[in-house]
């Protein structure tokens, strides 16, 4: 691993531990020396690592999660997801500034596994720790986080493209992580393989979380199946390009977080990423 995906690597574990912690106490407004201690740095250089990380400053975050905003919002539209949404848990406007267009992999393309299909893969650094993403002709086919070993994250993209050509390529992969989580602007094409469901889904799930948070049952409702939440709970978990298909963005039907593939903690520090970046556009 390069010592600048180490550097980030850090730099996200340290903003996780902090998110989740003002989650747990924004009611008491926790202050700057409490913060810094829970990151494990100074005032100075917590401060500085924060806005770098968020794009403001960290009392200015914790502002917008006070208690009290999710307390109004409730009261005054009774929406628990409007009053999660109201609270922090995520930014309006189009999804990441970025335009998200959908080609599915044609049925005979993974059935096959890819055979016939040439793809650049490689690893990068993101804001929320190392990931693993591969790239066909047509887009972008695989994007995961790497919780483990290099190793262990190729051998699921070869289990799903058991077929297919790898080459490797971190360049194209650095470009396209500094495009989705930089830049934030710009085309992104994913070309993913899925079943006929799972591409419904997942489709519906980038329309409806393009306008907030989103649950299981209003995607079900949302592919004319009102009565597959749980199916719908199987399809949003396969998802093959995190982030991207924004998975995080679905929360339970009370507005609690839920579960996520990645772990609820990296969820809830995206969330939150997701809000910073909005309130300071």
């Amino acid at each position: 691993m390069r010592q600048e995906t180490q550097v980030e690597c850090a730099s996200y574990r340290r903003m996780e531990r902090v998110i989740a912690h003002i989650d747990r106490h924004h009611d008491r407004q926790p202050g700057l020396d409490e913060l810094a201690r829970v990151a494990g740095l100074s005032v100075f250089h917590f401060s500085r690592e924060f806005r770098r990380w968020a794009g403001l400053s960290p009392t200015r975050y914790l502002r917008t999660v006070a208690l009290s905003v999710a307390k109004q919002e409730l009261d005054e539209r009774g929406s628990v997801l409007a009053a999660a949404w109201a609270a922090g848990l995520s930014g309006g406007g189009r999804l990441h500034d970025l335009f998200v267009s959908f080609e599915a992999v044609t049925p005979g393309e993974y059935k096959t596994g890819g055979l016939g299909i040439r793809l650049r893969h490689g690893y990068a650094a993101s804001p929320f720790g190392r990931v693993h993403a591969a790239l066909s002709a047509r887009g972008v086919v695989h994007l995961v986080f790497v919780d483990g070993s290099d190793a262990a994250a190729l051998a699921v993209l070869k289990n799903r493209w058991s077929r297919a050509t790898l080459e490797r390529d971190d360049g194209a992969i650095a470009a396209l992580v500094a495009q989705i989580f930089t830049d934030r602007s710009g085309e992104v094409v994913l070309s993913v393989p899925g079943t006929n469901f799972q591409v419904k889904v997942w489709r519906a799930l980038l329309e409806l979380a393009a306008r907030g948070p989103t649950s299981y049952s209003a995607i079900a409702r949302a592919i004319g199946q009102p009565k597959a939440s749980r199916a719908v709970g199987q399809a949003v978990g396969a998802n093959p390009v995190a982030w991207l298909i924004p998975c995080h963005r679905v929360l339970r039907r009370d507005g609690a977080l839920g579960g996520y593939h990645w772990g609820v903690e990296r969820k809830r520090a995206m969330l939150a990423w997701e809000h910073a970046a909005s309130a300071g556009a």
